[in-house]
């Protein structure tokens, strides 16, 4: 009786795991801040029925947030199935809620690194060689929530300058996104800012991808305009994350698609990470421990 009932049991969570996977009929993608928002949506549509295909789902749709934090809102509150987040964005979503998505994947550097870099880029024209020239003078960061255009700088900057950010830097203030930063640095907003980059390749390129490499490929970049005064330690690769109380079924599927995408659509994979790289690596929270700790303890939750 006792081994029937367990079949039994088995067999009914089996076909509840199915009946959740073939009731999710929309595949909801958030897309963080950072860049103009026409840009970012022409970036992911190519996933659009890629997605439709993989899942099995009737409509695939996108939510480009105006910053970061619409889309970790719209994850903690479940109103999004997947998005792509930096470290830091991980790190608020799992401080307030450790259960609400699951980091199962992250990006590889053509030099196999999982890794990136924050770059503090200033105007060539300045004069500015070294960051000891930027004493006295106003920075800008990328965004509250980006990990290598806020938190890093606000975490390492102060043993490069033997002093706290805000004791060195007459003023501080933000960009609205990486890409805005850049071009209120050329504006002469700010001093220097703060975005990111592989750090690999070529400067003039913009490096192999980052930021810096999505301004020279949409052409709104030169970079002879600016010079880099100061490169952080090495961060962690922000994670695809998925809304954890979707079905192991769904979850299994979308983290094949993404491992096979650098395969079977080089060009969307490209477009969707903005550059260079080898194609992505399996993660989990533990990667992220050393960012998550960093932020509890310079930002909080």
């Amino acid at each position: 009786m006792l081994k029937k009932a367990l079949l039994s049991a088995v067999a009914l969570f089996a076909l509840v795991g199915h009946v959740q996977a073939e009731d999710l009929k929309e595949f909801r993608v958030g897309i963080i801040g950072g860049e103009n928002e026409a840009d970012r949506l022409r970036n992911f549509q190519c996933l659009g029925d890629h997605l439709k295909t993989a899942l099995n789902v009737e409509k695939v749709s996108f939510f480009p947030a105006a910053d970061y934090d619409g889309v970790i809102q719209g994850l903690l509150g479940g109103t999004l199935d997947f998005a792509e987040l930096g470290a830091s964005g991980y790190a608020k979503i799992y401080l307030a809620k450790a259960d609400a998505v699951e980091p199962i994947l992250t990006t590889e550097q053509t030099d196999g690194s999982t890794g990136y870099y924050s770059i503090m880029v200033a105007r060539n024209d300045k004069g500015f060689t070294k960051i000891e020239d930027l004493k006295g003078k106003k920075l800008g960061f990328a965004d509250p929530d980006s990990t290598s255009g806020y938190l890093i700088p606000n975490v390492t900057l102060p043993e490069t300058i033997g002093m706290p950010v805000k004791e060195f830097f007459a003023e501080t203030g933000f960009g609205g996104g990486h890409e805005n930063l850049v071009l209120e640095v050329l504006k002469g907003t700010f001093d220097a800012g703060t975005t990111f980059g592989s750090g690999i390749g070529d400067f003039k390129e913009g490096y192999t991808s980052g930021n810096l490499r999505k301004m020279v490929d949409k052409g709104i970049l030169d970079m002879n305009d600016l010079v880099e005064l100061w490169r952080s330690p090495l961060i962690p690769n922000g994670p695809t994350v998925v809304r954890s109380s979707l079905s192991a079924d769904v979850k299994a599927k979308f983290k094949q698609f993404m491992l096979d995408l650098p395969k079977t659509d080089a060009a969307c994979f490209a477009a969707v990470e903005g550059g260079e790289y080898k194609g992505f690596v399996e993660v989990n929270a533990d990667f992220y421990k050393p960012i998550i700790e960093a932020r509890k303890s310079t930002i909080g939750g």
